[in-house]
């Protein structure tokens, strides 16, 4: 069983699980808030992704420098 969200043409078809898991997370924003939401979660991945980068950057420094 698939929810059509709209009737126009490109239109997206989602499993009922989905659909509510996102109408629960966006259902009360409007169209603004949900884009600055997108904007914070995917500066907020680009923020882990650079932490993750330094510490093994750190591991492997301290590894050269022999202080485990």
């Amino acid at each position: 069983m698939r929810v059509l969200l709209s009737g126009k043409p490109g239109a997206v078809q989602l499993s009922p699980s989905t659909f509510y898991k996102l109408k629960a997370k966006y259902g009360g924003l409007e169209v603004s808030e949900a884009a600055k939401l997108k904007a914070l979660e995917d500066e907020n991945a680009k923020l882990k992704r650079l932490l993750a980068d330094t510490m093994l950057d750190n591991v492997v420094l301290k590894g050269l420098l022999g202080k485990n």
